[in-house]
């Protein structure tokens, strides 16, 4: 299993190799990191967020017409939003293997907060484990520390680890062994 990581030109400098190595060991599968190449697509000019439905859309049309079959999370700077939220910090779509990350709310300065690569760097790696998690089956978790537990907020987020709980664990393990045996 191996999982395309897109980082858009406008995203942080810098963090893509930390990020990319840390969801590799939280998760357990090969990532690389490259430029971003999807168009970014669905900006709410009214929001002044961007549609991460519209995003995934193109990230699908992109995988297609490259005839890429591995995932791709693909890490923008640009606010997302889906229809019945305010915002949401990333969004999947399993039955494509598109996903996407925002850092726009993941840094302090959002918050009004003292700038810390370490938290920026740290909640990159939660969002983006958790919807690559998704891309491989995973479902939302109970567990507040599992990363595949659904973060309304900053704390929320914050309280997670960077771990897949033992029942996450188990059923992601039986995903990619799935995965590798259809090869």
């Amino acid at each position: 299993m191996h999982v395309h990581i897109f980082w858009d030109t406008q995203s942080p400098a810098g963090l893509q190799m930390p990020v990319a190595r840390c969801i590799s060991s939280v998760l357990g599968v090969k990532t690389s990191v490259s430029e971003n190449h999807v168009r970014i697509a669905g900006m709410n000019m009214v929001r002044k967020q961007v549609d991460a439905q519209a995003l995934l859309d193109s990230i699908q049309a992109y995988k297609r017409r490259h005839e890429i079959t591995d995932p791709i999370l693909l890490v923008v700077h640009q606010d997302l939003f889906r229809e019945g939220n305010s915002f949401v910090f990333g969004l999947a779509r399993e039955s494509v293997g598109a996903g996407v990350v925002s850092t726009a709310r993941l840094n302090n300065e959002y918050y009004g907060r003292r700038g810390n690569d370490d938290d920026f760097i740290d909640r990159i790696v939660k969002e983006g484990s958790h919807e690559i998690g998704h891309l491989l089956g995973l479902p939302h978790c109970p567990d507040r520390e599992c990363v595949m537990f659904k973060p309304d907020t900053l704390d929320e987020l914050d309280r997670k680890k960077k771990v897949v709980c033992p029942f996450c664990r188990e059923l992601l393990d039986k995903r990619l062994a799935a995965f590798l045996e259809s090869r």
